[in-house]
């Protein structure tokens, strides 16, 4: 009926908090598993290699989750030295983990990068037939201004008119297009690098570096959380079952540890009660019955209710019952007379 102090502080988790711990587990493993594949994948263009390649980053992820909880286990065991060798094993698969999930992570953040680079280099590519036709357009008017000059208007001067005229249809027709090219998708991780870059006055490369190896770490950590949650829990269920109090309804014996617990707790309850006072122990009948005995009040009513502090209802029963059983007697003048309990027998 005794629960462990440290396994009364809570109950098992329900099954909705189970099923969510369980969720975020298996999608951070899953995650951190993609990733590493993607690295691993890019090692060799063989099938067969990428099959094997591919094929190890499973077991060294699956690996190092339960060295993880190896090191749970092991310490809720009070063994350091293993330990200590499960987290050594834990670190080496975790910076392989984490060095497979920044190239993954990097890779889709430069197929990103890339995309939009692509965009930005057909916009440059407009600008610059534009500016060239500026260029053209002002190399004409220089020309014309020397056609002037020479007073060749009619032949040199309309002709470079024509010719601007059609360059700037056709710098128009330019900037149409340059306009029209749909806009460029900058997604937010761009948008963060770029925002990184200048708020730190980094380049964006590093920038980019930095976030992925903060997320690989993070995506590490928070399954690593996960997991020794999970280990936690279970050895908690386990004390939890073997501590669950014995009741008529489910009896189940219990061993010799939970036996000696039992008993030291009731002892310990037993010293912890407080000394009962001889009102709580003994009926007003006993109490007066010792007090006449031990000649601590004189043979009457008015003195034994005095002692007790009982009521004149309450002495009246108590003599009735006396003389009755014929403890006491009754002398002529309506006195009581102590005889002692010997007579009782």
């Amino acid at each position: 009926m005794f629960y462990n102090q440290d396994l009364a502080l809570r109950f098992p988790k329900g099954r909705f908090a189970m099923w969510s711990v369980y969720s975020f587990t298996g999608a951070s493993i899953l995650a951190s598993i993609v990733f590493s594949l993607l690295l691993f994948l890019s090692i060799d263009d063989d099938p067969v290699m990428q099959l094997l390649f591919g094929g190890l980053a499973v077991i060294f992820e699956l690996g190092k989750f339960f060295a993880w909880y190896e090191v749970g286990e092991r310490h809720a065991r009070r063994n350091y030295l293993g330990m200590f060798s499960a987290l050594g094993f834990y670190a080496v698969l975790a910076a392989i983990s984490i060095g497979g999930s920044v190239g993954g992570i990097n890779s889709a953040t430069n197929k990103a990068q890339e995309h939009v680079n692509v965009q930005q280099s057909k916009v440059n590519a407009f600008n610059m037939q534009i500016e060239a036709i500026d260029k053209q357009i002002s190399l004409n008017n220089t020309a014309a201004e020397k056609y002037i000059q020479m007073e060749r208007i009619a032949t040199g001067v309309t002709r470079i008119q024509k010719e601007n005229s059609r360059l700037r249809e056709e710098q128009q027709t330019l900037a149409m297009q340059r306009d029209n090219l749909p806009l460029v998708s900058q997604g937010s991780v761009i948008g963060l690098i770029e925002s990184l870059a200048r708020s730190l006055n980094i380049e964006a490369v590093t920038a980019q570096l930095g976030l992925v190896v903060f997320l690989s770490v993070l995506l590490d950590f928070f399954a690593a959380f996960f997991v020794g949650l999970i280990g936690e829990e279970n050895r908690f269920r386990h004390q939890f079952r073997n501590l669950k109090p014995v009741t008529i309804e489910g009896f189940t014996p219990i061993g010799a540890e939970n036996a000696e617990r039992l008993t030291h707790f009731s002892e310990l309850d037993r010293l912890d009660e407080p000394e009962l006072s001889p009102s709580q122990v003994y009926s007003p009948y006993e109490q007066a019955v010792n007090a006449l005995s031990s000649n601590q009040v004189n043979c009457s009513k008015r003195a034994v209710s005095k002692y007790l502090n009982i009521t004149n209802d309450e002495v009246d029963e108590i003599f009735a019952q006396l003389f009755t059983e014929g403890v006491v007697t009754q002398k002529a003048n309506k006195h009581y007379q102590w005889q002692g309990v010997t007579s009782q027998a």
